[in-house]
């Protein structure tokens, strides 16, 4: 049976570790946040329950590659948080998407593009804050069990 332990000693820095070993590897890597918001909407030239006013609650789930700084970090996930809140959630949370969103369908697969291009212009912006990060993917959930995605090969190439 597994006990719980209080650590002897915390580790120092240039006493237990060095600085230089902070950073293990030089290898490309993936960190991943996901986020939820609550939006209504409707959609055009459509039949079905989906051309009257509903709502949902959305769950996006962003990839972000890159390599890591001498500390060992890609990108602070407080990062990620903070270019969510304050350049994409603002579109999307407890609003209206026909009216926030620029002029389309807000379909889960128009969405999902439109995220992805804030994000990586967000994180284009900030490149010289981090070793080659780009944006992989952005999985936008429209239900529990539908997805909408964008992946960085498709984007760059169409």
């Amino acid at each position: 049976m597994y006990g719980f332990r209080i650590v002897d000693k915390l580790q120092k820095i240039d006493e237990d570790i060095q600085l230089s070993q902070l950073k293990y590897h030089h290898k490309r890597v993936l960190v991943s946040k996901e986020f939820t918001f609550d939006s209504a909407h409707h959609l055009h030239a459509y039949e079905g329950k989906c051309k009257n006013l509903h709502g949902h609650t959305y769950k996006v789930i962003f990839g972000l590659s890159g390599f890591v700084d001498e500390r060992g970090l890609m990108i602070d996930f407080g990062d990620i948080k903070e270019i969510w809140k304050s350049e994409i959630e603002i579109f999307l949370d407890h609003k209206y998407l026909n009216e926030t969103l620029p002029p389309m369908n807000t379909t889960a697969e128009n969405m999902v593009v439109w995220i992805y291009e804030k994000m990586a212009e967000a994180i284009k912006y900030r490149e010289e804050h981090y070793d080659g990060a780009r944006v992989e993917f952005v999985r936008l959930f429209e239900t529990p069990t539908s997805y909408a995605e964008a992946r960085r090969e498709w984007m760059e190439v169409e």
